[in-house]
């Protein structure tokens, strides 16, 4: 590559200022010539097309447009794709891979703050807390000070459900806690899953014996409503349901059935559909808590995503691999 290569913004225009705020911004172009005004929304526009020729680098985020294979055609230079968002899933066509361009996800950054809002919500909904707050609403009054049984977080048991970027976080962020997380994952073994630290349970087990479930698995055809009526009955009484990974993997026709029954409680960060109709019970069950996607980076955090990138193209530039390199073989079964 060049001294300082050729790059172009790929995605929906407006997250360019948001995930390269000044600074990360400055960062990035120390290692490479980018216009932040000039941002590939349709690679069909002449102005784009000019830079493309020339590119050696797009920095992609949410909303790129599909890279096929006219689109590596008139890139010819094409050499890396940084992705400052997850998976690249929806935007990196086959000629991606055949034609050896390294790519680069952001994932590992996003993952953070869903692991963060995840361990929020495990430690909250083991106080009952949210449930503890509508009682008040709506008593409008407080019964004072008392033990409470059956709430807590010494030794309670909460399974992970996907040993994705994000499930792998949750179990980091769980260690200083006294709780006993425990995992399922089919294409985990035994001793990856001591290396993690966690026991390895069947789907079914760690349904029955656990306190909290939190899910963390991709959405695949195999995966969909991988959490349904039969899934939701082996829960016990008073557990808890925590999905930040698609809405999809919970059938939710059955989660308001056992949301009515006042047997289960769940936090859904993520519905099918979403956003939710107007109509949705899940708006005014008392056993449900459902928040707008906003696990994922928000705000602030969006710049961490850039600053990936930045890193990303500071090491490209050193000649060294990039840390945070796309599997292809794993893309698959990933979200």
């Amino acid at each position: 590559m060049s001294q300082r290569p050729q790059a172009l913004f790929a995605m929906a225009a407006e997250n360019v200022p948001q995930v390269f705020p000044p600074e990360v911004l400055a960062r990035l172009r120390t290692s490479v010539e980018i216009d932040p005004d000039l941002v590939a929304q349709d690679f069909t526009d002449p102005r784009v097309l000019d830079v493309l020729a020339r590119t050696e680098i797009l920095v992609t985020g949410w909303g790129c447009p599909r890279l096929d294979e006219t689109v590596l055609a008139a890139a010819p230079r094409l050499r890396a794709v940084l992705h400052s968002a997850g998976s690249v899933k929806s935007f990196a066509g086959p000629g991606v891979r055949e034609r050896g361009i390294t790519v680069s996800s952001a994932a590992v950054a996003n993952a953070l703050p869903v692991a963060e809002y995840t361990l929020a919500m495990i430690l909250l909904a083991g106080k009952d807390v949210l449930a503890a707050r509508d009682r008040m609403r709506t008593a409008r009054a407080s019964a004072g000070w008392g033990v409470i049984p059956g709430i807590g977080n010494y030794g309670r048991r909460v399974g992970v459900i996907g040993a994705s970027r994000i499930g792998r976080r949750v179990l980091e962020l769980l260690r200083p806690f006294d709780l006993r997380p425990v995992l399922t994952d089919p294409y985990v073994d035994e001793r990856q899953a001591a290396a993690l630290g966690v026991p390895l349970l069947p789907l079914d087990e760690l349904l029955r014996t656990s306190g909290i479930v939190t899910v963390h698995a991709p959405e695949t055809p195999e995966t969909h409503h991988m959490i349904g009526r039969r899934e939701l009955a082996l829960m016990p009484d008073g557990a808890v349901l925590i999905n930040t990974a698609r809405g999809a993997l919970v059938d939710h026709d059955a989660l308001v059935e056992e949301l009515r029954a006042g047997r289960l409680t769940a936090i859904l960060d993520v519905t099918d559909p979403e956003p939710l109709p107007a109509d949705s019970p899940l708006y005014d069950l008392p056993g449900a808590f459902v928040t707008p996607h906003l696990a994922g980076s928000q705000g602030n955090e969006l710049a961490r995503l850039g600053l990936t990138v930045a890193e990303e193209a500071e090491r490209l530039l050193a000649g060294a691999e990039p840390a945070y390199a796309v599997d292809w073989a794993a893309l698959a079964r990933e979200a």
